[in-house]
């Protein structure tokens, strides 16, 4: 009968081992033999005499129980500062060769900071602990300027916000966004190991989209094929007008068409009926459009597989129809956290 020998004392460990070592090079016994008399199993012998033979009589020598050489448990103030780095660093930003904070980049992080080794499944259990999940990344241009961003935020807009109050003007965020047929949207569930595919054209087309929202619901938008361009940025912004009837305020971004010389020129002869803002650089989050842009990108283009561009553009049409009949969905848009500021 084999007995576990992992629960004797680290003593009585080293005399079994030096025991049966000894009796299998003094040729007494056979190495099944002394597997049988000492009650271990066969594998085990081969291992402490291949110990043996390398390290000699040190090899079998009874060892310090526990996590060794930088195993062991992580100290508060050390997760602690850990995750300071995960939230507020990027692994290349610490020299560390990972582009995303995964496992395998937690874990060496946490070695070389406290000297901990851990597996891969130990961070994952930290991870969650710590209140880490995974989740895809956002991308943020290096060209963003946060003090551009402070000033809109605290002086820009709620000045804009006291003109439309003193003017009686409405408040438009406006975007143009491209429209393609294969954008990817979702997920399918399938059985475990065997990837989900969906059915389509081969030959990928696209569409463009202008759009304008207010925090009061309002919705005004173009679907268009063409290129976009001066020429139907401004026949947007005339439908603009006059539809509002009164005096628009537009707040864009900083496309090369919304600074051309075109625009700029019936922006100037048109300032009594229509003026127009421009956003920070490189800051899309500010733009509460940009929440209806992605509403139509997963809803009305990436859960269908249109056969045609014109079926596309009619879907489109039709999903902003709907939302143009229903302002309340048009206000939800602005309960975004990064837009909430321009709700009121």
């Amino acid at each position: 009968m084999k007995n576990d020998a992992r629960r004797l004392a680290p003593e009585a460990q080293e005399a079994l081992r030096r025991r049966a070592v000894a009796a299998v090079l003094a040729r007494d016994m056979t190495q099944a033999a002394a597997s049988n008399a000492f009650g271990v199993a066969r594998k085990t012998v081969w291992l402490w005499l291949e110990a043996h033979r390398q390290g000699g009589d040190a090899a079998l020598a009874a060892r310090k129980r526990g996590p060794k050489g930088g195993h062991g448990k992580l100290k508060g103030w050390q997760a602690a500062a850990v995750c300071n780095l995960i939230r507020d660093r990027h692994p290349d930003q610490l020299k560390l060769p990972f582009f995303l904070w995964t496992s395998d980049a937690v874990r060496e992080l946490i070695r070389r900071e406290s000297g901990v080794r851990l597996s891969s499944r130990s961070v994952r259990r930290h991870l969650a602990r710590w209140g880490f999940t995974p989740q895809k990344p956002k991308r943020l241009a290096y060209e963003r300027d946060p003090e551009a961003a402070r000033r809109w935020l605290e002086e820009d807009y709620p000045a804009i916000r006291q003109r439309a109050h003193r003017e009686k003007a409405r408040i438009y965020w406006g975007d143009a966004m491209g429209l393609r047929s294969d954008h990817p949207a979702g997920r399918s569930y399938a059985p475990k190991g065997r990837t989900p595919t969906t059915s389509g054209t081969g030959q990928r087309f696209g569409a463009s989209m202008l759009s304008a929202i207010t925090n009061r619901g309002h919705l005004a938008f173009m679907v268009f094929r063409a290129a976009f361009t001066a020429v139907l940025f401004l026949r947007f912004a005339r439908r603009l007008v006059k539809e509002a009837r009164r005096k628009v305020l537009l707040i864009v971004d900083g496309h090369p068409v919304h600074r051309s010389r075109a625009v700029r020129a019936w922006l100037g002869k048109n300032g009594e009926r229509i003026e127009m803002f421009l956003l920070p650089g490189y800051r899309p989050d500010l733009n509460p459009d940009e929440m209806l842009n992605q509403d139509v990108k997963t809803n009305a283009v990436g859960k269908r597989r249109p056969r045609s561009c014109s079926q596309m553009m009619r879907t489109v049409r039709g999903y902003l129809d709907c939302r143009r009949r229903n302002p309340e969905l048009v206000r939800r848009y602005f309960h975004e956290p990064s837009v909430r500021y321009a709700a009121s």
